[in-house]
């Protein structure tokens, strides 16, 4: 598999074996998660929303602090990588950016970024899932509330938990006791007869599947009581690597036999308008 890497003593950039890619071992990426990434999903050679990825890199950047990513250096690398990857034409491309060599501690050092865009073959999607709720709540509060950054231990918890019952994806709650998210995706509800999913301000990521399907298909933006989860009568999650996969069960009760008629369409109109636009 083939890299494309900038920083790091690799200059504005170069593509290597991922075999032969180093970074310091002093990377406040590797030390104390001090970093922010995407992933993208590119078919047939061509990344999708690549722009929408883009400008949340840069939000996530700033919203922890650090010096804001060449943006145009990067989606470069991604056409790189993407490129020097001829055989996996349905690839997952991760995005990731460090503040670079740094101390061992949380202070900070002046220095260059490092940048990295890693290729996988993408997944397959299941036609649905089942969440198990974890005992940790998301602080929609704190620093890190709605960013993509490196640190991402709470979610490799949760999801181990998860997995551990039987589920594909966990579910936070927020301090609130609010529905905030999954460990990688966004979530909808059915409640009350409307299509409903947790807003900005609970908590979770401003996922990019999330805001397309808000924008191409409706939603509304609404605070979600974890009490009230019984009552849901259809839900799904979104994400990059799900696009909309509908929930069957949530711990281990049923929501729904089979994904419902608003989910359905959901993905229906979901799958037809990212088609026929790599770059909404």
């Amino acid at each position: 598999m083939k890299v494309w890497i900038a920083g790091a003593g690799y200059g504005r950039g170069t593509v290597v074996d991922e075999s032969e890619a180093r970074i310091p071992v002093v990377d406040h990426g590797i030390t104390v998660g001090d970093g922010v990434f995407e992933t993208v999903r590119a078919r047939g050679g061509r990344p999708f929303a690549l722009t929408r990825h883009l400008r949340r890199l840069a939000r996530s950047a700033e919203g922890l602090g650090m010096a804001e990513p060449d943006l145009d250096l990067i989606a470069d690398g991604v056409a790189r990588a993407v490129a020097a990857n001829p055989d996996l034409p349905d690839a997952r491309v991760r995005i990731t950016v460090t503040d670079g060599a740094g101390p061992l501690g949380s202070d900070r050092s002046p220095g260059e970024q490092t940048a990295i865009v890693a290729l996988g073959p993408f997944p397959g999607i299941a036609p649905h899932a089942d969440v198990a709720t974890v005992p940790w709540p998301r602080n929609e509060f704190g620093a890190l509330a709605g960013l993509k950054t490196t640190s991402y231990a709470d979610n490799v918890r949760a999801l181990a938990y998860a997995k551990q019952r039987g589920a594909g994806e966990a579910l936070f709650r927020n301090v609130s006791g609010n529905l905030c998210e999954g460990t990688g995706s966004n979530v909808f509800v059915v409640l009350d007869g409307r299509l409903v999913t947790p807003p900005l301000s609970a908590g979770p990521l401003a996922g990019i599947t999330r805001e397309l399907v808000l924008e191409w298909f409706g939603g509304e933006e609404e605070d979600v009581p974890m009490e009230r989860l019984p009552e849901v009568t259809e839900a799904f999650l979104t994400s990059t690597g799900r696009d909309v996969q509908a929930i069957l069960h949530v711990d281990g009760r049923t929501v729904s036999a089979e994904p419902g008629p608003v989910t359905a369409k959901a993905a229906s109109v979901f799958a037809e308008r990212s088609a026929a636009d790599i770059d909404p």
